[in-house]
């Protein structure tokens, strides 16, 4: 799974990057290593302007996990922080949105842990590492958005409305698979268009574009248990530390 990541993305990046032309809010978001469940986080996604009818691929910030239209309450978004790519066109939280409403959204890298053999007269513990593209570009995470509306406030109030989302995950591979069993899925820059497109609703055209992962060589490390608390942020738990099982290390 993708649990924690880090996002330093700016508004500019994302123009240069994937020609993002409008972005909300995006300023006033800032560079996080230690992204969390319900934090808010940039994406990248198309959608029609209702003043010209045009597609605008905009970025905007949404809520990390997704809560599907038809819930009563956002009380689960934090367990909907994932969607499996084997079967995000089928289950009932994400099939909607798979089919209308997908984003791209940039990491540096994400974090995994494992847990560590413990010292004599040490407590067990989960040793955390960061996993990153060898090149140090960005990660395209693929991922689904949603738009939840409060009952409970009035309908012409903008604060009744939630907008979040969900990073879609596969199969591991190389040294993510070294680590753990799942990672993030990322769109290649040359499936972005389509991945991003709001005219292709059709699942099975949006599932061919979920193959390999896309992107650089993974490189690992172990970094420092400060990243274990949500509450712990900075450039500084990127810092790598000793590798307690000692085979994580290296690129894939």
């Amino acid at each position: 799974m993708c649990g924690r990541f880090v996002s330093t993305t700016s508004p500019m990046d994302l123009v240069e990057l994937l020609g993002v032309t409008r972005w909300t809010a995006l300023e006033e978001l800032a560079p996080s290593w230690n992204v969390a469940p319900t934090d808010p986080v940039p994406a990248v996604l198309e959608r029609v302007d209702k003043g010209t009818g045009e597609v605008v691929r905009q970025a905007r910030v949404l809520r990390w996990g997704l809560v599907p239209s038809w819930s009563k309450d956002a009380a689960g978004a934090a367990r909907m922080i994932n969607a499996r790519a084997e079967t995000v066109h089928a289950k009932p939280a994400f099939r909607k949105a798979f089919a209308n409403r997908r984003c791209v959204i940039p990491a540096d890298g994400f974090y995994e842990w494992v847990a560590a053999p413990t010292v004599a007269g040490g407590k067990p513990y989960r040793q955390p590492y960061y996993l990153s593209p060898v090149s140090g570009g960005p990660l395209l995470m693929a991922g689904l958005y949603e738009f939840w509306r409060d009952r409970s406030v009035p309908d012409d109030d903008p604060a009744g409305w939630l907008a979040t989302a969900t990073v879609i995950t596969t199969a591991a591979s190389d040294a993510a698979g070294r680590v753990h069993d799942r990672m993030p899925l990322t769109i290649s820059r040359t499936d972005v268009d389509a991945w991003l497109d709001p005219e292709l609703t059709d699942p099975a055209g949006a599932r061919h574009l979920l193959h390999t992962p896309a992107g650089d060589e993974l490189a690992v490390r172990a970094v420092s248990t400060a990243v274990n608390s949500v509450r712990s942020n900075g450039p500084e738990l990127l810092e790598p530390v000793p590798d307690p099982l000692g085979s994580a290390d290296g690129a894939a």
